[in-house]
């Protein structure tokens, strides 16, 4: 057992912190069990195999993953910029790239049909100049998961540049690396934990957008009904099918969570 490990195992909480960290720890479980307990076993082969379920979780995987990637395209050099670029009103740009986290996600809807629908401030320029429409369609389900996902990720990496050691990319200048050597192969290499950290938490916040979407892309089978749009419908209609398809979405996301914590995200491996 190496020495951190052994000093992670003889670490001792008082018993009050240790108290409410159980407390936390039940009532992120206990909804969960609730949802096991209500899950209809005898119906779950029926429902997962039915086409509307498929179609659903296809497109949610499908949207998720596009807009975790332009997450990082666009989400990785906006928070280079905001770690280390001095310049003025960088605190007011920091706030409105990351205030769809704070946003209700209708209010996020509704800001981009303003602005990207076919009658809003660029959408109208989109549809006459370009063809392009977004709202009700599968690109704006990727649009919509982008705007609320994204400043996961620009927060997480921004925290990480800063607290990388510019020397290391000083030392690579002085060998005479350009700025794009040094970004690409000595700050990201040495931020990949929290690269891939802020990818997985971008990931999961596009996977469970539900009102942002509803609002700008609408609700419609095999377009743009994503699975925790499927989950609202089922509930109104067929509970159990609602809670099997919570429930698949609850395993989807986690073993993606477990299986990347280990590998990428600085796990019990990482201290051996």
């Amino acid at each position: 057992m190496s020495r951190d490990r052994r000093r992670v195992a003889e670490e001792r909480l008082p018993l009050p912190v240790l108290a409410l960290a159980v407390v936390a720890v039940a009532f992120f479980v206990l909804p969960l069990v609730g949802l096991l307990w209500r899950v209809p076993w005898s119906e779950i082969g029926d429902v997962i195999t039915r086409r509307s379920v498929i179609d659903a979780l296809w497109l949610s995987l499908q949207t998720s993953l596009a807009a975790t990637v332009l997450s990082v395209v666009f989400g990785v050099p906006l928070a280079w910029l905001l770690a280390r670029v001095e310049f003025r009103g960088r605190g007011l740009v920091r706030a409105v790239s990351t205030l769809s986290m704070v946003l209700p996600p209708v209010v996020a809807g509704v800001a981009l049909f303003a602005s990207f629908g076919r009658r809003g401030l660029f959408g109208q320029y989109l549809d006459e100049w370009f063809g392009i429409r977004l709202p009700f369609t599968t690109a704006g389900v990727v649009v919509a998961q982008t705007f609320v996902a994204m400043p996961f990720l620009v927060l997480t990496v921004e925290s990480a540049i800063r607290q990388f050691d510019p020397r290391v990319e000083d030392a690579a200048r002085t060998l005479g690396a350009g700025r794009w050597y040094v970004f690409s192969r000595v700050t990201l290499p040495g931020i990949r934990p929290a690269l891939v950290a802020g990818a997985v938490l971008a990931w999961a916040r596009a996977l469970g957008e539900f009102g942002a979407t509803i609002t700008f892309a609408g609700n419609f089978p095999g377009t743009t009904r994503t699975m925790p749009l499927a989950t609202f419908l089922a509930l109104e209609t067929d509970p159990g099918e609602a809670i099997v398809i919570a429930l698949v979405l609850v395993a989807v996301s986690l073993a993606v969570l477990v299986g990347l914590r280990d590998r990428w995200l600085g796990g019990t491996r990482g201290l051996s």
